[in-house]
């Protein structure tokens, strides 16, 4: 059985108020939104009030979705939408849009010239499993520290594994817009990993 026919069959289960269909739902969509929420929120309790907001609402406005392919879509907007309301209600979010030069990490050569850093080979640190750890938990703060625009495409993209045309249509923006942020949301992971792992880069 494809995705498309499990979309499908879910979504006339909603449509037709099956007894189970909202634990079928809740089964299918749950653990990846409350996921989803405690990277874009930071806080698990954060999280479960974005999952139980999404769930309700996605759930009940379901029955007027035309395409069951579009049910992913569909649950992480609502989701998104959720994650961004809960953060304006919390702490201060940069506004600020910051330029493609100030999110490349650079070093300079003998003679001045600026080119790229690499990021440090973690394989070669003295203990490689805690150096991985280590990794991990840089990697966590990098992407927390993301502005929510350039993070919520990241974490869909890259962590939740949706298409750049799924991103799109969730966020309601060209597919242009998202490969651009996701690009910038990357340089700034990189820059924050090789600053950490003593990469040599410094802000300009």
């Amino acid at each position: 059985m494809t995705q498309a026919e499990t979309d499908h069959e879910l979504l006339d289960r909603i449509r037709r108020d099956e007894p189970g269909a909202f634990e079928r739902f809740v089964d299918r969509f749950g653990g990846r939104i409350f996921g989803f929420g405690v990277r874009m929120c930071g806080e698990r309790e954060d999280a479960r009030d974005v999952l139980q907001d999404t769930l309700l609402r996605a759930f009940t406005s379901l029955k007027g979705l035309e395409r069951p392919e579009a049910m992913q879509s569909w649950v992480f907007r609502v989701a998104a939408n959720a994650c961004l309301m809960k953060r304006r209600r919390g702490k201060f979010e940069p506004e600020r849009e910051i330029s493609l030069e100030e999110l490349m990490p650079r070093t300079e050569d003998a003679g001045g010239v600026a080119a790229p850093a690499e990021i440090p080979d973690v394989s070669s640190l003295p203990d490689e499993e805690l150096a991985r750890s280590e990794l991990r938990v840089i990697v966590r703060k990098a992407v927390s520290s993301l502005p929510p625009h350039y993070r919520i495409v990241l974490v869909m993209r890259d962590m939740e594994h949706l298409s750049t045309k799924e991103v799109a249509e969730t966020l309601g923006l060209p597919g242009t817009a998202v490969k651009m942020r996701l690009h910038r949301a990357r340089l700034m992971i990189r820059k924050r990993i090789e600053q950490a792992l003593g990469g040599g880069t410094r802000d300009e």
